[in-house]
C-alpha cells in the first residue's frame, strides 16, 4: 500500500487525500461515472463492468460448485409481504423506495424497491418446498437493490441503487444442516477474497446490530487506508424467523411437518472497491491477474528508421500472449508517446507490460515489467508466455502477503476506552478491547471509543488484554471497534 507518503499527515487529510485518490481512480481508470443525474446511483463504465464480471465470476464458481443454483426474482415487494416478518421490516422502514402509483393510478398495495429479498425468497419458497426431498435448496441471485440512504453517499461503497448485489438465500431440515451451511459460506468468502487478495477479518456482529430477522450474523471487514473500516460480505443464520412468517414447511420422512431452517449471504460492489483500496497506489490500480480485464499490454518502443521492425516484433509477442489464452492488447496508437502509454495502463492496474524496442529486438527478448513493483526483467521471447504466467503468479501472491501484513500492522489489543479513542482518531484501524459479554457493556465502549462495534473474532481466538473496561468483570472474549463506512 503506497497511497501518497503519510508522515507528519493528520488522520483526517489522510482521509481526505484517500478520497480524492479514490475518486480520481474511478473515473481515470474508467470504472464508474457518478454524474447520473440521481443521487446515489452511478454507471458501471467498460473496462469497469469487465472487472465486476471477472469477480463475479469467481463467486459463481464458488457457488455453483458448492450446490447452490442461480435464479432472478423481480424487483418489485409488495408492501404486505415485506411487512410479514415484523423485526424485518423495522430494520429497513426507513430505507425502501416505494413505488405508490401505475401511471396517474394509486396502486391498492404499495410495491418496495427490494432492499434485499428474504421476503421476496419466502412465498416462493413456500410454493416450492414440500418435503425432506427438496432440502437443502440453496439459490443465488446477482441482481440490483434499493436503499434510501441519508448518509453521503460514496461511489460503490454507499450508494441508493447497489448495481451489484449478490445475494444467497437457503433452506434447510435441521438447525444443524444450516450451521453447516453458514460455515460452509464463510468458507465461500474465504476463499473468495483470497483469490482478490484482499485481506478480511470475520466477525460475529452484536446483538444490537445484526441483519434485522437474524439469529446472528457474520460479517466480513477490511481496513481502508485511511484507516476506516468497510464491511465487504456478511453471512446470517435466519433460525425459523422468516420460515415461520411465510409457513415454509416440509414434510418429514415420518410423515409430520416441520418449518425449514434458512440462511443467507450477500456481497455488493464494495468487492471492487476493496480491491482498488487494498492494493492501489500512486501510480493508480493495482489489480490480481486472475481479475484484470487486461492482463498484459504489449507497448511497443519505436526509434527512428527501425519503426517496422520494433513493430513487426511486438506484434509477434502480442500473438504469442494472446495464443497462450492470456487478456493481451497490443497498444499500437501512433498519438502517444510510450511513457504516456505507461501512465495510461497503470491508472488502469494492467499486472503485466512487455516492452519492446530496437535493443530488444536485436536480442530476441522483451522487456517485462510488473505493475506493482515496476520491477524490470529482460525475457528471451522464445520464453515470454511462460515467464509472463511465472510472473503473474508471484505478483498474486506478493498483493496476497503484503496487504496482509498491511492489516494486521493495524489490528491493535487495548485495555482501555481513552487508549482505544486515542488510536482510532489519530490512526485509525481496529482496536479489540476486552468484553465481558454484557451487551450494556458493550453498547457503553461504543459510546466511550466513538466507534463502531464490528463484533467478537470469528477468525481467531482472541485473548482479551485484561478485564472489561467498563465493570471490571473478567473479559470472556474482545470486542472490536472502528470508525467505518
Amino acid at each position: 500500500m503506497v497511497l501518497i507518503a503519510r508522515t507528519g499527515v493528520s488522520r483526517e487529510e489522510w482521509s481526505s487525500r484517500f478520497g480524492e485518490w479514490y475518486r480520481r481512480m474511478l473515473t481515470e481508470a474508467d470504472i464508474m461515472d457518478y454524474r447520473y443525474p440521481v443521487k446515489g446511483c452511478g454507471v458501471w463504465r467498460p473496462y469497469g463492468f469487465k472487472l465486476r464480471k471477472l469477480i463475479l465470476d469467481i463467486m459463481r464458481e464458488l457457488l455453483d460448485s458448492t450446490g447452490h443454483e442461480e435464479v432472478l426474482f423481480p424487483t418489485l415487494i409488495p408492501e404486505d409481504m415485506l411487512a410479514k416478518e415484523a423485526e424485518h421490516i423495522r430494520g429497513f422502514e426507513e430505507e425502501c423506495f416505494w413505488v405508490t402509483h401505475g401511471g396517474s393510478k394509486p396502486l391498492g398495495v404499495k410495491l418496495a424497491l427490494r432492499p434485499t429479498s428474504e421476503t421476496a425468497f419466502g412465498p416462493m419458497f413456500k410454493l416450492w418446498i414440500r418435503s425432506h426431498a427438496d432440502l437443502p435448496m440453496k439459490l443465488y441471485q446477482v441482481v440490483n437493490i434499493f436503499r434510501y440512504e441519508t448518509k453521503a453517499t460514496r461511489p460503490l461503497i454507499r450508494m441508493r441503487e447497489v448495481l451489484t448485489f449478490k445475494e444467497a438465500h437457503t433452506c434447510h431440515a435441521t438447525a444443524e444442516d444450516a450451521e453447516k451451511n453458514v460455515r460452509e459460506a464463510v468458507e465461500i468468502y474465504k476463499r473468495f477474497f483470497d483469490e482478490l487478495c484482499v485481506p478480511y477479518l470475520i466477525s460475529r456482529r452484536p446483538e444490537w446490530d445484526k441483519f434485522a430477522g437474524a439469529v446472528y450474523s457474520i460479517a466480513f471487514d477490511m481496513i481502508c487506508p485511511d484507516g476506516r473500516v468497510m464491511q465487504i460480505g456478511t453471512v446470517h443464520n435466519l433460525g425459523q424467523n422468516f420460515a415461520k412468517a411465510f409457513e415454509i414447511t416440509y414434510e418429514k420422512p415420518d410423515g409430520t411437518h416441520e418449518f425449514v431452517w434458512q440462511t443467507c449471504y450477500g456481497i455488493s460492489g464494495r468487492v471492487v472497491a476493496a480491491v482498488m483500496a487494498a492494493h492501489g497506489d500512486d501510480h493508480g490500480l493495482v489489480l490480481p491477474p486472475r481479475i484484470a480485464p487486461i492482463q498484459v499490454v504489449v507497448v511497443p518502443i519505436p526509434y527512428k528508421g527501425l519503426e517496422e521492425t520494433v513493430r513487426s516484433a511486438s506484434e509477434k509477442a502480442f500473438e504469442l500472449l494472446k495464443g497462450a489464452g492470456l487478456r493481451a492488447v497490443l497498444d499500437d496508437r501512433p498519438d502517444m508517446t510510450p511513457g504516456e502509454k505507461f501512465y495510461y495502463w497503470e491508472r488502469r492496474g494492467v499486472p503485466i507490460r512487455v516492452e519492446i524496442g530496437p535493443r530488444d529486438v536485436e536480442k530476441k527478448q522483451a522487456t517485462v515489467v510488473r505493475r506493482d513493483t515496476l520491477e524490470r526483467t529482460e525475457v528471451p521471447l522464445e520464453q515470454l508466455v511462460g515467464s509472463v504466467r511465472e510472473l503473474m503468479a508471484k505478483l498474486t501472491e506478493d498483493l496476497r502477503e503484503r496487504a496482509w501484513a498491511w492489516m494486521r500492522e493495524r489490528v491493535r489489543p487495548v485495555r482501555t476506552t481513552k487508549e482505544a479513542r486515542s488510536i482510532l482518531e489519530k490512526q485509525g484501524g481496529v482496536v479489540e478491547l476486552p468484553w465481558c459479554g454484557d451487551n450494556d457493556c458493550g453498547l457503553e465502549m461504543e459510546a466511550q471509543v466513538d466507534a463502531r462495534v464490528l463484533g467478537t473474532p470469528e477468525d481467531v481466538e482472541p485473548e482479551p488484554a485484561g478485564p472489561c473496561p467498563i465493570c471490571g468483570r473478567e473479559a470472556k472474549t474482545v470486542l472490536r471497534l472502528a470508525r467505518t463506512y
